[in-house]
C-alpha cells in the first residue's frame, strides 16, 4: 500500500472530456472536493492558482501535480483527472498536459505533504506506468494503478 491508496477514493478519478485549460480543471476538481469532501470549490480554486503563480506545477511528460494548502482541512486528499484535451501548463518540457494529480493539504501542513509530492513524482516519473495511465480510459483500474503502484 503506498501513501497515495490513504487520500485517494475512487470517486476521485475523473476522465475529463470537456476542459480544455487549467482553469477548467480547476474548477471541475473543486466541485469534486465540495460535494466530495465538503471543501469550498472557491477555495479549491483559489488555493491552486495561488501555486500556480508561484510556479507552474507541471511536471512535464504530459504530467501535472497541482497542490494547495486548505484552512481546516484535517487530512490530505487527492484527485485525480485524465483529460481528453492537452491543457496548457507550463511544463519545464514545454509540452501540454493530459494527466492531473490535484493535491490539497492541510494549511499547516506537514512531512507527509512533502512525502506524497515525493511518491507523486517518483510515480509520474516511471514511463511505462505513464504509458499504462495513458492507455486506460477505465476509472477503476486507473485507480487501481494509482493507488497500488510501488516504488
Amino acid at each position: 500500500m503506498n501513501l497515495i491508496s490513504k487520500i485517494l477514493p475512487l470517486e476521485n478519478v475523473l476522465l475529463d472530456a470537456e476542459s480544455s485549460s487549467k482553469k477548467r480543471v480547476f474548477e471541475r476538481v473543486g466541485l469534486l472536493f465540495e460535494n466530495g469532501q465538503s471543501i469550498a470549490r472557491s477555495q479549491v480554486f483559489d488555493s491552486l492558482f495561488a501555486r500556480e503563480k508561484l510556479g507552474s506545477t507541471g511536471l512535464g511528460q504530459s504530467i501535472a501535480i497541482p497542490h494547495g494548502r486548505i484552512k481546516n482541512l484535517r487530512n490530505a486528499v487527492g484527485a485525480f483527472v485524465k483529460t481528453n484535451n492537452l491543457i496548457p501548463f507550463d511544463s519545464p518540457d514545454g509540452l501540454p498536459v493530459n494527466l492531473i494529480f490535484v493535491l490539497l493539504v492541510p494549511e499547516r501542513a506537514t512531512d507527509l505533504h512533502l512525502q506524497l509530492l515525493g511518491e507523486l513524482a517518483q510515480m509520474f516519473s516511471d514511463a511505462t506506468f505513464r504509458t499504462h495511465l495513458q492507455a486506460s480510459n477505465d476509472v477503476a483500474e486507473i485507480h487501481k494503478m494509482l493507488t497500488e503502484w510501488q516504488g
